[in-house]
């Protein structure tokens, strides 16, 4: 029997790209499960929220995913992306990094997640995206919270962002 084919795509934030430290390590992390096939979506071309959350819908298009075994994986304004794209379309899972919620200059920037599994995860420190919005957001949501000591770009936390995600992974996969 062959093992079903799962979908994990990543979204950078607002300046980073697809090569960043954070999206290549949830990228290796993600290869190393059976049946996963990773994709870092490249949102180089724009700064336009609107514009990236439109380019995440083209990616999982083309790679003909389906919801029910599609994961997202997104940080800073890609975990926006993430969140938008599972409130319009019911996904697996939605792994958060510092996710751009609760932001005024993002349209929509509320959503109602609808994933399957969710995980955000946050810095306490964080002065781009402040944490007690997405806080609330969580509580209001009652989605499961990690808040590190650790600023936006979560650098000092990587190790731990890896291992939560395998965790996460893991729990997707088991019951999809």
């Amino acid at each position: 029997m062959a093992t079903p084919e799962f979908h994990v795509f990543l979204s950078h934030g607002l300046e980073s790209g697809p090569g960043g430290t954070k999206v290549q390590a949830l990228k290796a992390e993600a290869e190393t499960f059976p049946g996963v096939t990773a994709i870092a979506v490249d949102h180089r071309s724009t700064k336009d929220p609107a514009e990236r959350l439109t380019q995440m819908r083209e990616a999982i298009t083309e790679a003909g995913a389906a919801p029910e075994r599609t994961i997202l994986a997104g940080s800073s304004m890609g975990g926006w992306v993430c969140a938008r794209t599972s409130a319009e379309t019911p996904v697996l899972g939605c792994f958060l990094l510092a996710p751009a919620l609760a932001m005024s200059a993002y349209p929509q920037s509320s959503p109602r997640i609808q994933a399957r599994h969710t995980q955000i995860i946050h810095g306490w420190d964080d002065d781009v995206v402040l944490p007690m919005p997405v806080i609330e957001l969580a509580r209001e949501q009652k989605l499961p919270l990690l808040v590190l000591p650790d600023g936006h770009r979560l650098e000092n936390s990587l190790a731990r962002l890896v291992i939560e995600f395998r965790g996460f992974m893991t729990d997707c996969l088991s019951d999809a």
